[in-house]
């Protein structure tokens, strides 16, 4: 593989620490030769344990995670739930509870989740996790316990790429009118509020929506629809890059499986779906559109197979995420991290 660097030894006791800082074990390169994510920090010594090199080599995965968006630490020893949160406390992650839930997830405890909790047989398409929420995690990590024999890859894409891809013209639309994500919570359909929104009681309901820029409406005694206005293009807090930065694309309801979609569809007017996505001013986005930007993440898109004991690391801003379908036992456990409150807010 081309490119391929050593990591410089660290300073200390070679008796006491012959091994975590040592280049002769870990190298680092991009796992695919023609695109630049995910980059790979691979040790050759399978009981060199991640969290303990972190330790050594904390500043330098924060420059690369940075630089590439996304890191993919392979061959250390990761056994575990407890391994993989060692590794988010070496790399100093502020954990963030998930909220605005859309797709069920459970908790496992130290701030990590299951993968969402959708069935096999569906794609879930690339997004940045929370990026309608007005406080979304920087940084998103996800390990493999257990590796699908077939597909349940975890498809990541440089939202920088995609942004270059989109046609200007529906760009300035979205710059110009921002874009609103419309959800509906009822008792039969998708998660109850209470679930979405962490709270117990309506009043916990409005306050949260108003302090997040929320509009809440009850429509029923347990039925309510809100909507937010967001912004589809963002800037990086740290390298100020533009990035396209939204669920426009994910949430309009074109987007939805087939199958899903025309059960949905048959009983549900689309402003009554669980969610659906319009430009900033309410009006409809042609599915023609939604189908340019599912092409755009297409084409910044990457796919590599899980192995066990993999930890994939990510800059939430910069790289998009998604699943491929699978059969068989799949075990992904995720953490998220870094709060960062946006002050972009199309008004």
């Amino acid at each position: 593989m081309s490119g391929i660097s050593n990591l410089r030894p660290g300073i200390g006791s070679a008796k006491r620490r012959p091994i975590r800082s040592s280049s002769e074990f870990v190298k680092i390169a991009p796992l695919f030769e023609t695109v630049s994510i995910p980059l790979t920090i691979e040790s050759s010594l399978e009981s060199l344990k991640l969290h303990t090199w972190i330790d050594d080599n904390s500043q330098k995965v924060a420059d690369l995670l940075g630089q590439s968006g996304a890191i993919l630490f392979r061959g250390f020893d990761v056994a575990d739930q407890a391994d993989f949160h060692a590794f988010t406390r070496s790399i100093d992650l502020e954990y963030v509870d998930y909220m605005e839930r859309a797709t069920p997830r459970t908790a496992l405890g130290d701030s990590v989740y299951t993968s969402t909790e959708f069935p096999p047989e569906y794609t879930i398409r690339p997004h940045n996790e929370n990026s309608y929420v007005i406080n979304w995690p920087m940084k998103i990590s996800f390990c493999c316990l257990v590796a699908p024999p077939v597909g349940g890859e975890t498809p990541i894409a440089d939202v920088r790429k995609v942004l270059t891809r989109i046609d200007p013209e529906v760009r300035q639309l979205f710059e110009d009118k921002g874009y609103m994500l419309l959800r509906n919570f009822n008792e039969h359909l998708g998660l109850p509020w209470r679930v979405s929104f962490g709270v117990s009681t309506k009043e916990e309901l409005e306050n949260y929506c108003r302090r997040a820029c929320i509009t809440a409406e009850w429509r029923g005694p347990e039925q309510l629809r809100t909507k937010q206005v967001r912004p589809a293009i963002a800037i990086h807090p740290q390298t100020q890059e533009n990035i396209w930065f939204n669920h426009i694309a994910f949430w309009h309801w074109s987007s939805l499986e087939k199958s899903i979609g025309e059960i949905l569809l048959a009983e549900y007017a689309k402003e009554d779906l669980p969610y659906n996505t319009y430009y900033g001013d309410g009006t409809p986005i042609d599915p023609s559109v939604i189908e340019h930007i599912r092409l755009a993440y297409d084409a910044a898109t990457v796919r590599f197979q899980w192995q066990k004991g993999d930890v994939l690391l990510l800059d939430n801003m910069l790289v998009a995420h998604g699943r491929s379908p699978f059969t068989g036992p799949r075990k992904i456990i995720v953490s998220m991290g870094d709060p960062h409150t946006r002050t972009d807010l199309v008004q």
